[in-house]
């Protein structure tokens, strides 16, 4: 074979991968949109007002006849759906990396998670059982959806890239929820001039997600290849899965102990994403606009936040950056926790302080993950990554659900968090992570 056919061969290759990845980029655009203005701005808050509706005299709603305070449900519901995230995702990491077949199942996870959402249209009155329902489907479907997108990396990104295409995969994501969000705040506000009620108008914002969803997920699905099976055989069972997934992971324990930091960490991040809004409205008294224009803070900021930490990665690796991150989450909460009521401009410094470190903290835990994930079996490994990912986190908001229930104090509960970040950085700190690529089989890169 003749030098200009390899220079051939080879270009064709890197156009390729350049055309996987700017349709990757697209799945984070298709699905953040629900991450943002469902989970983050509107439901929280919304879920509440739907279970405070259906309350009894004492102030209670009895979900399978347990008593539990409206302003715990939609944490609640949120841990319930990482129950059921924990049966599926391993089942369907390990047929994806036994078939290879990822582009079906990444359909049917996204289509299930937009068809949920699109029917949260139909949660309004007392239906707050309705409104847990959905949440639970479509968080679960999203953490099936995300794990398959992000056990792509591997596979489109050298890893000299992963850190840069990472990044601009979380700001393609920030960049949707901003666009998205401005629409809503323009329906929201003005919602009289569209002929809609202000509940109407939240649920025709959170159906709209859905449907941005399912429309937008097209193009990763048309530019996106499924590679060759590593193995041909039938998946095991769910939890047999999930057994069988760790104990492989057992014989990597550097890359156990990187999973384990990172999943109490975002446990720490994902709760705060799904929390805030309803801190914001429940306990600092702020209006449903104020807390959508500071949501938009955050997404434009965290766009630049993104980028500008995969650069610093470039210089002192993703490891430090990642723990420079923790020590500004640890921060910010502390603020959270001595903010007036009703003072919006101070709810704004601290959302643009999250927006700064909310993507890069994110996608560099993702690339610096890709590295230590054995060869062939990505989308296995992401299903145990992408249990704490994205909002689906359950203990923590768990433990923020249950310190409110006992103290009946919003500060109470956001302060908790904080054990998240302490401890996330003491066990990130301690992973060696140049020895841990080494030793899953993968080329060490000059700066990590």
């Amino acid at each position: 074979m003749g030098t200009d056919t390899l220079r051939t061969d080879a270009a064709d290759d890197t156009a390729g991968l350049r055309r996987e990845q700017r349709g990757w980029y697209f799945y984070d655009w298709a699905c953040s949109v629900y991450s943002t203005s469902v989970v983050t701005v509107f439901l929280g808050p919304y879920l509440t007002a739907v279970a405070e509706r259906a309350a009894d005299a004492d102030g209670y709603v009895h979900p399978l006849g347990v008593p539990v305070r409206p302003g715990s449900f939609f944490a609640y519901s949120v841990s319930l759906s990482v129950i059921l995230a924990v049966v599926v995702m391993p089942v369907v990491g390990g047929v994806a990396d036994r078939t290879g077949r990822k582009k079906p199942l990444l359909a049917a996870a996204a289509y299930t998670g937009a068809a949920a959402t699109t029917g949260m249209f139909f949660l309004d009155g007392d239906r707050y059982l309705l409104g847990g329902a959905l949440l639970v489907v479509a968080n679960a479907a999203q953490s099936v959806g995300m794990m398959l997108y992000n056990s792509y990396l591997p596979q489109i990104a050298p890893p000299e890239e992963r850190d840069a295409v990472s990044s601009r995969g979380w700001a393609f994501g920030y960049a949707a929820g901003s666009t998205v969000l401005v629409a809503n705040l323009v329906l929201y506000s003005a919602h009289d001039s569209f002929g809609l009620t202000e509940t109407a108008a939240v649920r025709v914002c959170l159906a709209s997600a859905g449907l941005w969803w399912g429309a937008f997920t097209l193009v990763p699905l048309r530019r996106l290849r499924d590679r060759h099976a590593r193995v041909e055989r039938a998946s095991a069972a769910g939890l047999r899965q999930l057994t069988a997934t760790v104990r492989d992971m057992r014989r990597h324990p550097l890359t156990l102990a990187f999973l384990l930091a990172y999943l109490i960490y975002n446990d720490g991040i994902q709760t705060v994403i799904t929390q805030a809004s309803v801190y914001g409205s429940q306990e600092l008294g702020l209006g449903q606009s104020t807390l959508i224009m500071a949501v938009l803070l955050v997404q434009v900021l965290a766009v630049a936040g993104a980028l500008a930490m995969g650069r610093l990665a470039r210089t002192y690796g993703a490891q430090r950056t990642i723990l420079g991150s923790l020590v500004a989450w640890t921060l910010t909460l502390a603020a959270g926790y001595f903010l007036p009521a009703k003072a919006p401009v101070f709810f704004f410094v601290l959302a643009g302080g999250i927006g700064l470190v909310l993507g890069g903290s994110q996608a560099l835990s993702r690339s610096l993950f890709s590295h230590l994930v054995p060869p062939g079996k990505e989308a296995e490994y992401f299903s145990a990554y992408e249990l704490s990912d994205r909002g689906m986190s359950w203990l923590g908001p768990l433990l923020f659900g249950m310190t409110y229930q006992l103290t009946g104090s919003y500060r109470s509960a956001i302060i908790s968090l904080v054990a998240f970040f302490v401890i996330g950085f003491v066990l990130l700190a301690r992973v060696p992570v140049r020895r841990a690529i080494g030793e899953a089989g993968n080329p060490v890169p000059g700066k990590i």
